[in-house]
């Protein structure tokens, strides 16, 4: 790690994974679905209490944010491109093999800002809306908690802990 980049270690498996839920959610965020609930959460408005304020908000700045909702996706999937070729297949050799990702500082925002925006999508989906809606022994939750989890190890990283 230098004083311009993030290093953070995913092993195979991790990286694939994890390039898979990036491609699922910019499906997401390209699907235009009005009656998505997840994307509703992803573009929340100002203004809850007033329904035409929240609308023309929506309308004036919708799209931009997920525009850059999908551009920070996409400096993620950049950085996972490595694991493309063991999408394909992995060795058990290969599964639980090490990988440093090499983040530059100015690409950190993006990531803490998508894996925040996976974690919006999951809990929507899987109903989450504090603490006590979530089961840590209920598998489903798997993903939502790996999710932190990576989120976490990243902010730690970022701040040099």
């Amino acid at each position: 790690m230098t004083a311009d980049t993030v290093e953070i270690t995913l092993v195979t498996l991790e990286g694939v994974r994890l390039g898979e839920v990036i491609d699922e959610y910019t499906a997401l965020l390209s699907s235009g679905d009005a009656n998505d609930a997840a994307l509703d959460r992803l573009t929340p408005s100002p203004y809850p209490d007033d329904e035409q304020a929240s609308r023309e908000f929506l309308e004036a700045t919708g799209d931009d944010l997920l525009e850059r909702r999908h551009s920070d996706a996409d400096v993620v999937r950049r950085a996972l491109a490595p694991f493309q070729t063991f999408r394909t297949g992995m060795s058990d050799d290969d599964t639980l093999r090490a990988h440093t990702v090499t983040i530059p500082r100015g690409e950190v925002d993006a990531w803490l800002r998508t894996l925040n925006a996976i974690r919006l999508v999951l809990a929507t989906r899987l109903g989450i809306m504090d603490d006590d809606d979530h089961d840590p022994e209920d598998p489903r939750f798997g993903i939502y908690d790996w999710i932190g989890y990576r989120l976490e190890l990243l902010i730690d990283a970022e701040l040099g802990d």
